[in-house]
């Protein structure tokens, strides 16, 4: 009754981990690259409007947190160390740079990252993809 060698054959087809990854990180659908993944600022978009591809499967849960913690704690640390010991600058003005920094960094990264993880779930086929 139902047709499901159509299924088989989509499932046998392999999707390119690197475009899909780097298509999340642009925020765009990771099958098409064109249509918009996210509805607001982390608001994952449950079909592409391009390409139609069902999306709402996806769950990147607290996996960008995590990694936007890690990128951004990695990056952030050891210019905190150099820029103390270059230039003693006084501790208010060092606090108020590097929390500047650091949460613009957070905020830039974050909805990047989590489309990445959408993207790389897409092309591994997790999550009912």
């Amino acid at each position: 009754m139902f047709d499901t060698t159509s299924d088989h054959a989509d499932q046998a087809v392999e999707r390119p981990l690197r475009p899909a990854l780097a298509r999340g990180f642009r925020r765009r659908c990771p099958h098409c690259g064109a249509g918009p993944l996210l509805r607001g600022y982390l608001t994952l978009r449950a079909r592409c409007a391009i390409c139609g591809e069902d999306l709402s499967h996806a769950r990147a849960d607290d996996g960008p947190a995590y990694l936007t913690i890690l990128i951004v704690g990695h990056v952030m640390a050891p210019l905190l160390h150099v820029t103390f010991v270059a230039f003693r600058p006084e501790p208010l003005v060092l606090a108020s740079i590097f929390c500047t920094f650091t949460a613009g960094l957070s905020l830039y990264l974050l909805p990047r990252i989590k489309g990445a993880m959408v993207g790389f779930q897409w092309a591994k086929r997790m999550h009912g993809f």
